[in-house]
């Protein structure tokens, strides 16, 4: 008897350290429509007010007051960097979703400081509200949100090597912080938001010698969080991006040419970015970068039907 306890609780103790098992990836655009949230841009009278100058916090720690907010209370400036300075809604390009005849465009001219050029790249967010008209969502809902996305031709883009837009999540999970001083004071564990996604990427022939114009999309991100290079853009026009994040806090991205929905076939990739497992998704949001000269304006991004789903 004294043998079979001690096999029992052996067994228990390895069930109890084992790591997870890992969830098949959920394919964006799976489960119900949350039609609290997300646009389709189709009403002529969409607006955004920008409340300007915008919010520069993570440079210079200014939060600039009243924040940016659309008139149909679905997205607002993002107080960390700021608003995209051109946000409108646009007629739909063509070959974008059947139906669509309204759909918003960003661009900018100074991600930084506003009125203070750094030459350095820097980026706008433009966020969903989600956790203000929904409430955080636990992953074991398994969220997960799509977007079409309009690439211009590769040489209308802003002449610059390196990212361009995002598309992204907020996310939330419990990590350990360690304190200040030899004795540690103040450690322990609390909560923690972190920002995966997808970014559109230039390489610019003007750099480095190369022979064309190049483009891919590269993912946010690795244990580690660096980025990775994940799949060539060989054509422009209408995209379609998805991520999603399931029970078991795993972030999966797809992607794919056209606006059709997303299958199995566009899965890129499934990551614990900076080793994270997340327990809430937040929102989501897009980013539009530029190199801050003062001078150059960001390429003009053009997206639709940003939609979020629930599995349960």
């Amino acid at each position: 008897m004294k043998k079979t306890l001690s096999f029992l609780a052996m067994f228990v103790a390895l069930l109890a350290t084992a790591p997870a098992m890992a969830a098949a990836p959920v394919v964006p655009g799976t489960g119900v429509k949350v039609d609290k949230v997300g646009d389709d841009f189709e009403d002529p009278e969409w607006q955004f007010f920008p409340n300007g100058p915008k919010s520069s916090y993570d440079i210079d720690e200014n939060r600039r007051s009243p924040t940016g907010t659309s008139k149909n209370g679905r997205w607002y400036e993002g107080i960390k960097r700021g608003y995209p300075d051109i946000v409108r809604r646009v007629e739909t390009p063509k070959r974008g979703l059947a139906g669509s005849k309204g759909a918003l465009a960003m661009r900018s001219l100074q991600t930084g400081i506003p009125g203070a050029p750094s030459g350095q790249l820097h980026q706008d967010d433009y966020i969903c509200n989600i956790h203000q008209r929904i409430g955080m969502v636990p992953v074991n809902q398994s969220p997960n949100c799509v977007v079409r996305v309009f690439l211009p031709p590769i040489d209308t883009w802003e002449n610059r090597t390196g990212p361009s837009f995002g598309f992204r999540l907020a996310l939330t999970t419990t990590a350990y912080k360690s304190g200040q001083g030899f004795l540690g004071l103040g450690s322990g564990y609390e909560e923690e938001t972190y920002w995966p996604g997808m970014f559109i990427n230039l390489e610019s022939k003007t750099d480095r010698g190369r022979e064309y114009d190049s483009a891919f999309i590269s993912v946010r991100g690795a244990k580690n969080g660096a980025d990775f290079r994940s799949k060539p853009i060989e054509v422009t026009g209408w995209w379609t991006f998805g991520m999603s994040v399931t029970p078991d806090g795993m972030v999966h991205y797809y992607a794919k040419p056209g606006v059709e929905d997303l299958t199995a076939k566009d899965y890129i990739t499934s990551q614990y970015p900076y080793g994270y497992r997340a327990e809430k998704f937040k929102t989501f949001f897009f980013n539009v970068c530029n190199g801050d000269n003062g001078r150059d304006w960001s390429t003009e991004w053009i997206v639709d039907d940003p939609t979020m789903y629930l599995v349960r």
